[in-house]
């Protein structure tokens, strides 16, 4: 099966026409760096299958960062039978640069124009043809986002790639063409494949050709002896770099012409020109994102987006006793999209739920409480939540996808690099949203590592998916226990407070123990457009696929384990459940506190009693400890496991009416209140991400830096829901943590200044 590999600039369109060739489930993103290893998938259209391979997006083929080492060694050493090129022709002679480097390889090269829908519409136009013949490879309009000439693009690769190239050097013809042609001779005599590439870059001083070829640096190095008419002096790499932009410059500036008339162009504001003027003003810039991420909590959790009063009067009685009453509205306020589609699900889970206790009605007391309680109550409580976080998805996807998270970094890097952080730094917090392990791999692309290692800390604080069924569950069982209207501010509120929580700690880390140099934050802000219908369900679809794998896996796995520690005793005792009546028949289970679970739960409950949900409880008061617990495995398994045990604690308490949710029936039964609650998701929020999320930041740190990393979780999690429920308790406390703080970073902004005299 023959390999073509994607290789071009950040935000040239590259990962969109991956995705349109292949159909894969790769993320779009749209800012720099979004793609930070290879992606595979398979173009079908052609005689023989092809497996696309997209490659990191770089600038160019000199080993500076991660991605470019990967770009380059991929096609070096995996050979590919093709590597098409993608060039943002909105940006053509700087995207040309890579290309220039690209062709010195001996592998066949096909270069695809990128964006020509938008450079037609800004009344350009592009001779193609005379691209080509001064390139000479082969070279293809297209439009990835709007799928235009892919079918062409692929059927001149393949036919490319069934001829052997050799590459080809700008500086064949240059001043230092004497010296490319000894040393690629030299290369050649050891035979070195690639030996004009490998050429090419000892000479510019490249630190890998360095290493595995030093024989030949004294053959550059005398030859840079006698160089020095040249306003570089003899600083070959600049030389290099300057003679590539020559020969682009001038040979493809007149390659674009404006249509029509060909009067002197006026410099005009692009549509984006005039939106980034309102959306990246330094006093509205940050309100505004801020403003525009409580509106997507807003239509995602609000069960009052909008008040009907009258007309709720109205229409309700005419629904009453029907699917409708309490699906679409609330207390006389229409319901948000994402509760609607909650409620849907829930109707579906409970039906099916039904349906099977029915069915095994006639079963053994310890199966229908397997099956009910065990199996079927802990992946149904975290399916319910599917609609919701799709719709979270999908809104970030937009905003990603958009342009408009490029902008957000881009605003936050002048605040960031006043306390030791770049703007660049926000690109993997942010796409944690989505999942901190490609949040935590995206981290490569920051050059210190302190600044590395700090950002790998913080992502877990931006809440992914896993968690919002947490925070959407106990935000509206708040609702329902108590006066506090809204789930949606609740669940705001605590995505905020994780964001200030990372941005408070970073800080705090870089100004003390990971103290570095800020690097320059050098990125091209893409266009405004509208996302790719396409990619964005793609992206839905891998986030469902793997939410789905989960429930029916670990989720499924220990929720089952739970079922069985709480149903039976250290004796392996069943502990059967008691049918009661209080108007309603009411299943509980009585002996719980006799279970191997209680007894478990009871050993580290003391331990969260600080946090307000440990053994200062009531009764049961080991069930909010046990799914802290549980939820280091995954995240979704907190709400699994109130799922599994509501059904045997929630009748003492609760009567089984409409409406009430498991999570309030742990409420009435601990008698937890909302400081300790707000504290709970904190915890789950701030501490140890789920098993992949730290499998990824041990491959990415250092054994020492993962272990801080490790009790870093841990101490900041404590400490921060120690705080909310200390605070939202005793509202003075707050004076003592204040105090607490200015101390800590005393003693340790003192420890660093000794260590630092110490070291000199």
């Amino acid at each position: 099966m023959k390999r073509f590999a994607l290789a071009g600039n950040p935000n040239s369109g590259k990962t969109t026409l991956f995705n349109s060739l292949t159909g894969s489930t790769a993320h779009v993103g749209n800012w720099p760096g979004v793609t930070v290893d290879k992606k595979e998938g398979l173009y079908k259209k052609l005689e023989e299958d092809i497996n696309i391979i997209d490659l990191p997006g770089i600038y160019s083929l000199s080993p500076y960062t991660s991605e470019e080492v990967i770009s380059r060694n991929y096609i070096l050493d995996e050979k590919p039978d093709c590597v098409i090129n993608i060039v943002d022709v909105t940006n053509l002679e700087r995207n040309l640069y890579l290309t220039t480097q690209l062709m010195e390889i001996d592998v066949p090269i096909i270069i695809a124009l990128n964006m020509m829908d938008v450079l037609r519409k800004s009344g350009k136009e592009l001779d193609a043809k005379k691209l080509e013949e001064e390139l000479g490879v082969p070279v293809v309009e297209i439009s990835a986002l709007k799928e235009e000439n892919l079918d062409e693009l692929m059927l001149r690769a393949y036919s490319t790639s069934l001829t052997p190239r050799k590459g080809s050097s700008l500086l064949e013809n240059s001043q230092l063409s004497h010296l490319v042609h000894d040393v690629e001779i030299a290369f050649k005599g050891m035979k070195v494949d690639n030996a004009l590439f490998h050429a090419v870059k000892i000479i510019e001083k490249d630190e890998i050709e360095e290493k595995n070829h030093p024989d030949l640096i004294n053959i550059v190095n005398e030859f840079k002896e006698t160089f020095t008419d040249n306003i570089f002096g003899n600083d070959l790499e600049a030389i290099v770099a300057d003679a590539r932009y020559k020969y682009i410059t001038s040979n493809f500036s007149k390659v674009v012409t404006k249509l029509g008339n060909e009067e002197e162009e006026k410099f005009e504001f692009t549509p984006s020109d005039k939106i980034d003027k309102v959306l990246t003003n330094k006093w509205a810039g940050i309100p505004i994102f801020l403003a525009i991420l409580f509106l997507v909590f807003h239509f995602t959790f609000s069960e009052n987006l909008f008040y009907l009063g009258g007309l709720f009067a109205n229409v309700a009685p005419s629904f009453e006793g029907t699917m409708f009453e309490g699906l679409l509205w609330t207390d006389g306020g229409l319901n948000s999209i994402g509760v609607i589609l909650f409620n849907l699900m829930d109707i579906i889970t409970s039906f099916l739920g039904g349906l099977i206790g029915e069915l095994i009605s006639g079963a053994p007391m310890w199966i229908q409480s397997f099956v009910n309680d065990g199996a079927l109550a802990g992946v149904f409580g975290v399916l319910s939540f599917v609609p919701q976080i799709l719709l979270l998805f999908l809104f970030f996807s937009i905003l990603e996808d958009s342009g408009y998270m490029a902008r957000v970094a881009f605003i936050l890097d002048k605040l960031f690099r006043r306390f030791g952080l770049s703007g660049r730094a926000f690109m993997p917090m942010i796409m944690g949203f989505g999942c901190s392990v490609p949040a935590i791999v995206n981290t490569r692309t920051l050059a210190d590592e302190n600044e590395k290692t700090a950002t790998i800390r913080v992502i877990p604080f931006f809440s992914c998916g896993a968690k919002l069924p947490i925070l959407t569950a106990i935000a509206g069982a708040i609702v329902t226990i108590s006066n506090i209207s809204n789930p949606d501010i609740i669940t705001y509120s605590m995505y905020v407070l994780g964001m200030v929580t990372a941005i408070v700690t970073v800080i705090l880390m870089r100004n003390t123990t990971m103290k570095g140099d800020v690097p320059p934050f050098i990125m091209e802000l893409p266009n405004y457009h509208l996302p790719q219908f396409k990619s964005l369900m793609i992206h839905l679809w891998d986030k469902l696929k793997h939410y789905i794998e989960k429930a029916f896996t670990i989720i499924l796995a220990s929720t089952i384990i739970i079922w069985f520690l709480s149903s039976f005793s250290w004796g392996y005792e069943f502990l059967p459940s008691v049918i009661m009546y209080e108007g309603e028949e009411i299943i509980v289970n009585l002996r719980m506190n006799e279970s191997i679970l209680a007894g478990l739960g009871n050993l580290f409950a003391p331990i969260f009693a600080p946090l307000g949900f440990g053994s200062n409880l009531n009764d049961y008061v080991w069930i909010f400890a046990v799914a802290a617990v549980t939820g280091l495995i995954a995240k979704e398994n907190v709400i699994a496991t109130f799922g599994t045990l509501a059904a045997c604690v929630g009748g003492l308490y609760i009567a089984t009416e409409e409406g009430v949710l498991e999570v309030a029936a742990m409420i009435s039964a601990t008698e937890i209140t909302v400081p300790a609650l707000i504290s709970f998701i904190a915890f789950n929020m701030t501490t140890i991400p789920c098993f992949a999320a730290v499998a990824t930041a041990k491959g990415e740190l250092t054994k020492k830096k993962f272990r801080g990393t490790l009790t870093f979780w841990l101490v900041t999690s404590y400490v921060v829901s120690m705080m909310i429920y200390s605070i939202g308790t005793v509202w003075w406390t707050a004076f003592i943590f204040i105090a607490l703080a200015i101390i800590s970073i005393f003693c340790i902004r003192y420890f660093n200044k000794r260590k630092s005299l110490t070291n000199k």
